[in-house]
């Protein structure tokens, strides 16, 4: 069916408006910096196999060789890829201290790990829950904010005892303003780690959508071309988007760069960066010279894909109306109450000063949630009005309807 082989850097090249990273200026400005944060020096990435991670580690290694690189995920063929991706390239400072480990970081093995390596220069976390999917119900949304809010907490009791230099844990624009629980958690756990920023030199971002990441709808749209299924996706959502690598710039540059306790985000204009789904769907087929036909539903769109040929110059795409529960037309890095500093760097922003809560606040929600958790007849309602009476600017969306229901 597909003749021509996809071009994914021209995908996102068309996506992000960029064919040099828009962090380029600053990278150059900071290299010194960089260089002597990362040369020699031990790193632990938790998550590292994941989209994110994996480009954080690249961005880490274009710049310097550290003494030691320990990677940590559940998903062990990930792990597998990474090495193979570092291996089989010939840009990256690889050193001879690179091990991969495919557990958790909440686990006892993990710990026992933790605690033979003595000492880290450098930790950071990608391990984290990133679909507004993860809401779908009391088990998924227990799931996603143990991963995003408890083990966070657990991991950083566990760094109290032996600091690292830098810090870093990934955070979301979805956490400004949030309208699912996804982005409630993450703002839950900027609460939370924030709190440790007189304890550890702590630092976390919010940025865009990143084009082509593990488990994206754009990722997803090269899945369904593959398998001769139709594309979907909503009109009236646009998102910011940044390419994989500068989705590893960002937290390079606010583990490396950042003070303790600010928050990193990319100066996109909102005008100019903002783009709807259809135009990556779009994009794509016009690689493969097709057009998109459109359709009706989701079930005319599936029957057309089942008789496209190698001759076919149209796809069939199915175009709706959001309508499910957690979209917000379009994503915020920051919140109207929040001090920023934008003169610090050319490409990137950073949230200052945010209140720290207290530590008796932070483990009385999490008290409060683990409670509610425990009841056998809860749901996910409690779980919303606990998290918006805590937040405040929790304005949840709720429509009945969740994405597992849409192709």
């Amino acid at each position: 069916m597909i003749s021509k082989i996809l071009n994914i850097n021209k995908a996102i090249e068309a996506v992000t408006n960029r064919s040099e990273s828009f962090f380029a200026k600053d990278i150059v400005l900071y290299q010194s910096k960089l260089e002597d944060e990362i040369k020699d020096k031990s790193l632990l990435v938790i998550g590292g196999a994941g989209t994110i991670g994996s480009n954080f580690i690249k961005s880490i290694l274009t710049i310097a060789k550290p003494a030691k690189l320990i990677v940590v995920d559940t998903n062990e063929n990930g792990l597998t890829e990474v090495v193979r991706d570092l291996r089989s390239s010939i840009e990256y400072n690889i050193p001879d201290g690179l091990r991969t480990y495919p557990m958790n970081f909440s686990d006892k093995v993990f710990e026992k790990m933790f605690l033979a390596e003595k000492r880290f220069d450098i930790v950071a976390n990608f391990a984290a829950h990133k679909h507004v999917r993860s809401e779908k119900d009391i088990y998924s949304i227990e799931a996603m904010i143990d991963n995003n809010v408890f083990k966070a907490k657990q991991l950083l009791d566990l760094l109290v005892a032996h600091p690292p230099k830098h810090f870093f844990c990934v955070s979301t624009d979805k956490a400004a303003n949030p309208v699912n629980i996804m982005g409630a958690s993450k703002k839950l756990m900027e609460d939370v780690i924030m709190t440790y920023s007189d304890k550890l030199k702590i630092t976390t971002a919010r940025f865009a959508n990143v084009a082509f990441s593990n488990g994206s709808l754009p990722a997803g749209f090269i899945e369904r071309l593959f398998k001769q299924q139709p594309l979907s996706c909503p009109v009236d959502v646009k998102r910011f988007f940044v390419s994989p690598i500068e989705s590893g710039q960002i937290c390079m540059m606010a583990c490396l760069l950042g003070k303790s306790g600010e928050v990193f985000f990319p100066k996109l204009n909102a005008d100019r960066d903002l783009k709807p789904f259809t135009l990556i769907a779009h994009e794509l087929l016009k690689q493969l010279g097709m057009t998109a036909e459109l359709c009706e539903s989701e079930n005319q769109a599936k029957i057309k894909a089942t008789k496209l040929t190698s001759e076919s110059s149209l796809y069939p795409v199915y175009f709706f109306e959001s309508d499910t529960s957690g979209e917000k037309p379009y994503e915020e890095f920051f919140t109207d109450d929040e001090s920023l500093d934008m003169a610090t760097f050319t490409s990137l922003g950073i949230v200052k000063d945010i209140k720290k809560r207290s530590t008796v606040e932070i483990n009385q929600v999490i008290d409060k949630l683990k409670s509610v958790f425990d009841d056998e007849n809860t749901a996910k309602e409690k779980i919303v009005k606990l998290l918006a009476n805590y937040l405040g600017n929790f304005d949840h969306i709720e429509r009945g309807k969740q994405l597992d229901s849409k192709m």
